[in-house]
């Protein structure tokens, strides 16, 4: 069956031709590890998922790499401003290294909770240095890059057309959109490939223009050329990344061969909270500990998400969380309602399921509307084991773990954590909020979630 894409590239959807169909080469740009991954980013890397899910379920092998950003990316997405690794180290008196492990292990903690694969290949900037430098070189040597007294620059009057992924007109961009900071930079949009080092910067390496670091944009072209060559099939994103961060690495891939590196790109739209963007000014930046901390599995939030088309906006409110819960709910009973039926269907009927699923997943991965199908397969009158199988073929795709234990709540609670349910339920009463905060903790150890409503 074919798969068809939105191409950010072409601006239409286009159907999906490998360049070689034993296996699927895809990047995606992995999280900046200065923070807390927000459950916004966790959208991204849901959608990846799904895709990852989508390809293997038509057959294909994969070759997934994933870049962790722990260098170079300014607190600017041009080229001002100081790196965000030195800056989060300064505020919390670490060094980069230990910022870059710490939130790391955190991002890779989210992954496992949403039970999202993890690439084939995963590929931290500060072990790539060597490789980042040639391709620097590379484009020195093609006449791409010219050097200043501060870095060296990407000359985009090189390039045939800039850009040509976000097709912005740069003469009609209002001046200040990207600052010129540099100017010895023969026009203001050239990029920073490789940035020489002050004295005192913590994060620096020896090259053949002196202590520098490297730019943001650089370390996706190196990685991604050398472990998928210089043109592979898919590149992922968020849609933020695409005026810049994927414009530049276009640019970089055609100034060192001539191409662009992938033939499809697939960007995820915004999450939005209660209808408006996340702020830390507002108060509303959400991680995944905060979902699990009020008592949801944090799967909750994957199928929350798919109530929404990855291309599409879409606003995370607690309320659509607690409707979401009761719905995951009620897949898990009605996989296990199909399991323990014994009513026959026909294979007629099955494979109109499969077929009806197969084709919303293919179609630029329509998660909204293969769900309207698994909820068909659910409500059946009939209750077979067969749709309890494909219901579990359905999952290979959705990630939800629908054959698990539906609720804790089911079983039999333990008489010491009723006991500390009761001293908990006291110490609210007597507004002991520190007392009730740290009994709630002690009961999650035990393995049980506690839910105030």
């Amino acid at each position: 069956m074919d798969i068809y894409f939105y191409n950010t590239l072409t601006r239409k959807k286009e159907k999906f031709k490998p360049i070689d169909t034993k296996e699927i080469k895809i990047y995606s740009c992995g999280p900046t590890v200065y923070k807390d991954a927000t459950i916004g980013n966790m959208r991204t890397n849901i959608f990846q998922d799904v895709l990852r899910r989508v390809l293997k379920y038509n057959g294909y092998k994969i070759k997934h790499v994933m870049n962790i950003t722990d260098v170079g990316h300014l607190v600017s997405d041009g080229d001002e401003g100081e790196d965000k690794m030195i800056k989060s180290a300064r505020e919390e008196h670490k060094t980069p290294l230990e910022i870059a492990n710490h939130y790391t292990d955190l991002f890779f903690k989210d992954l496992e909770e949403l039970n999202i694969e993890t690439p084939e290949v995963v590929c931290r900037a500060t072990k790539h240095i060597q490789e980042m430098i040639e391709y620097v070189q590379k484009l020195v040597d093609n006449g791409y890059a010219y050097e200043t007294s501060t870095a060296i620059y990407f000359d985009i009057s090189k390039l045939d057309k800039y850009p040509i992924l976000s097709n912005l007109n740069l003469e009609e961009q209002k001046a200040g959109a990207r600052v010129e900071v540099d100017v010895e930079k023969k026009n203001p949009y050239d990029f920073a490939l490789w940035i020489k080092a002050p004295e005192n910067h913590l994060m620096k390496w020896d090259s053949p223009w002196g202590k520098c670091y490297p730019g943001w944009h650089i370390e996706c072209s190196a990685m991604g050329k050398k472990y998928l060559g210089e043109q592979f099939d898919i590149h992922t994103g968020g849609i933020d990344l695409i005026p810049t961060h994927h414009e530049n690495e276009i640019a970089q891939s055609k100034g060192a061969c001539g191409k662009v590196p992938a033939n499809y790109w697939l960007h995820g739209e915004y999450l939005l909270i209660d209808g408006g963007k996340m702020s830390k000014s507002l108060g509303n930046v959400y991680l995944l500990k905060d979902i699990i901390n009020k008592g949801y599995d944090p799967l909750v939030y994957k199928l929350f998400t798919y109530s929404g088309h990855y291309r599409n906006k879409l606003n995370f409110t607690w309320e659509g969380i607690e409707a979401t819960s009761k719905s995951l709910e009620r897949l898990k009973q009605g996989y296990q309602n199909h399991k323990n039926g014994k009513d026959d269907i026909s294979e007629e009927k099955i494979q109109e399921f499969e077929n009806k699923f197969h084709e919303a997943i293919n179609d630029d991965l329509n998660m909204p509307l293969a769900m309207g199908i698994v909820w068909e397969v659910v409500r059946y009158e009939k209750k077979s084991p067969k749709l309890a199988q494909l219901l579990l073929k359905f999952d290979t795709v959705l990630g939800l773990k629908i054959d698990e234990q539906i609720q804790k709540e089911e079983q039999e609670i333990p008489q010491e954590v009723l006991d500390l349910m009761e001293e908990r339920k006291i110490a609210r009463q007597n507004k002991d909020w520190a007392k009730a905060d740290a009994i709630r903790e002690k009961i999650r150890n035990m393995g049980y979630e506690v839910r105030d409503t």
